[in-house]
């Protein structure tokens, strides 16, 4: 069997890696084999981070209108339950930025669903 060396194509592949390893600490942004797997593992942990961020904004936003709805009497549990009984279809994220930006369009949002 012939001999391949990879050529060019090897030189773009590991150009490709080290750009992205670019500003990692010692051998990782310099030699090819540890640049691949940091790259591997901070793709990892990037997608990993995208999927918890939405999970964090959600109790973030759920956090913020049980201390809202609290303060009108009532918990976020029963809130949520009277909002779905009356169909009003508003988001969380929208209530949360309600609750804090608007107080008193949310009391009444609130006296609504009473």
């Amino acid at each position: 069997m012939t001999r391949v060396k990879g050529g060019p194509k090897r030189k773009r592949r590991h150009k490709k890696v080290l750009k992205l390893a670019k500003g990692y600490w010692m051998s990782r942004s310099k030699q090819f084999k540890k640049a691949k797997e940091s790259v591997l593992h901070a793709g990892e942990y990037a997608f990993m981070g995208r999927k918890r961020k939405k999970r964090d904004f959600r109790r973030l936003w759920i956090i913020r209108i049980n201390a809202a709805v609290r303060e009108a009497g009532l918990t976020y549990n029963t809130f949520i339950s009277l909002l779905k009984k009356k169909n009003i279809e508003i988001d969380r994220k929208i209530l949360a930025q309600i609750a804090t930006e608007h107080p008193q369009i949310f009391e009444k949002i609130v006296e609504k669903v009473k």
